[in-house]
């Protein structure tokens, strides 16, 4: 075999492996434009649109989901083309599978289709005070210390993690920051054991304590074992769940997910707005109201909001219920955000610029602020109205989440759907 024909064979196969990676790359990111789940209110038509190639086909065997497109295709088997919207009725609540096919025979995904009741919850919009009770004591960093000799030691480094969760100390289980620097103590300067939590996972680490200048043990960790923070409460169902901030509350120090075992949702007043500005997001700056009596308990904190039971219903007292908009409801163009900037509730112009309903992360939304009050209130969307309800055409879609940083009048929003979800698990 010749150069040449050595060559040519081999540039023969690497346009076949472009092209086998070529295919199963558009295949799996067809896939990604589908959800893996809707939702449709029984009797109800919920119209979608997916980014779909044309020929494209969805499917169902179900008596109880009716499939209707532009064109008069019959019922159960429908022919979508590139751009084109189709109609999802479900006869009966519960759960039907709906398969999508490219080209009508290779299948791309199998969508769950969730029929359900009309659901309304109440609005939120008022601020609140979160407290979280850790599960285990965070380690926020390792520290230097200076031992009785006068040498400078840094004995945690490198063994325990910032984002780690101290459960147990010299075999003594350790609930708060007072129980954790007890066991130090009473384990003297012999190696002290730590159970940790990591990543889910249960471990043990050494650590070297250190007697110090001032006489006392140490093993040189920053941790905190509770947090606090101010928000915005999303909706309350009329069982008194509720769900807020839509993203989860998170150590300012680490940047992660806070683990909480419990908490509490207290009241928060609002003193006073420092303006957002390009590059540098405003904050809502507010108390939290201890001893005015607890609000409601939070059960857990997950990347879809702060979750648990509201027992003081006088938040809602201005409320009234609206229906809950799904994602397929939601509209680009105009929508209110109900928030208590200014110490009273108020609805604000928003638009909805882009609305990914493929999506159950809490960026699904991108929302620009219009109110010229809003404006120049808090010059957008600012820290502290995370959970400020997004209202449609009468219908709870959304809650805000994030603020762009580099411009101010624009910020992320979670659907409702999603957020209901996660607060169901």
């Amino acid at each position: 075999m010749t150069r040449k024909q050595k060559y040519r064979r081999l540039l023969i196969r690497l346009i076949w492996l472009m092209i086998i990676f070529t295919c199963i790359f558009s295949y799996y990111y067809i896939r990604n434009q589908v959800p893996g789940k809707i939702h449709v209110v029984v009797g109800e038509e919920g119209r979608f649109r997916f980014a779909l190639p044309w020929g494209s086909t969805l499917e169902t065997e179900n008596e109880e989901v009716l499939l209707g497109g532009e064109s008069n295709i019959p019922e159960g088997a429908v022919r979508i083309y590139t751009g084109e919207s189709f109609t999802v009725q479900g006869m009966k609540t519960g759960n039907y599978d709906m398969d999508i096919k490219l080209f009508g025979w290779l299948p791309l995904r199998s969508v769950q289709v969730e029929v359900v009741e009309e659901h309304s919850v109440f609005p939120g919009g008022e601020p609140i005070g979160i407290y979280l009770e850790m599960n285990g004591i965070m380690v926020v960093g390792t520290s230097e210390l200076t031992d009785i000799s006068g040498n400078v030691v840094e004995p945690a480094y490198g063994i325990i993690q910032s984002g780690d969760y101290i459960l147990e100390a010299a075999g003594r289980p350790v609930e708060d920051k007072e129980a954790l620097i007890s066991a130090i103590a009473e384990n003297g300067e012999k190696p002290c054991v730590f159970t940790i939590r990591r990543n889910e996972e249960i471990m043990e680490a050494k650590v070297e304590t250190v007697l110090t200048e001032d006489g006392t043990v140490k093993a040189g960790i920053w941790v905190k074992d509770d947090a606090q923070g101010i928000g915005t409460l999303t909706y309350v169902e009329g069982n008194g769940s509720f769900g807020a901030l839509g993203h989860a509350m998170s150590d300012s120090d680490t940047g992660k997910r806070l683990e909480a075992s419990g908490g509490t949702l207290e009241r928060a007043e609002i003193q006073d707005v420092l303006k957002g500005e390009d590059g540098s997001p405003g904050s809502l700056l507010g108390t939290i109201v201890y001893g005015d009596g607890v609000l409601g308990n939070v059960e857990k904190n997950t990347d879809s909001g702060i979750f648990g039971r509201l027992e003081d219903q006088s938040l809602l007292s201005e409320s009234a219920a609206l229906p809950v908009g799904y994602k397929q409801d939601v509209e680009l163009g105009s929508a209110v955000i109900r928030c208590s900037a200014d110490g009273t509730l108020k609805d604000y112009d928003i638009e909805i610029i882009k609305a990914d309903i493929t999506t159950d992360s809490n960026k699904g939304l991108v929302v620009q602020v219009t109110d010229p009050e809003l404006l120049a209130l808090t010059g957008g969307i600012v820290q502290g109205m995370s959970g400020s309800p997004i209202i449609q055409n009468g219908k709870l879609v959304g809650a805000v989440t994030h603020v762009f940083v580099q411009d101010s009048t624009k910020g992320y929003g979670i659907f409702l759907e999603t957020m209901m979800e996660e607060g169901k698990r």
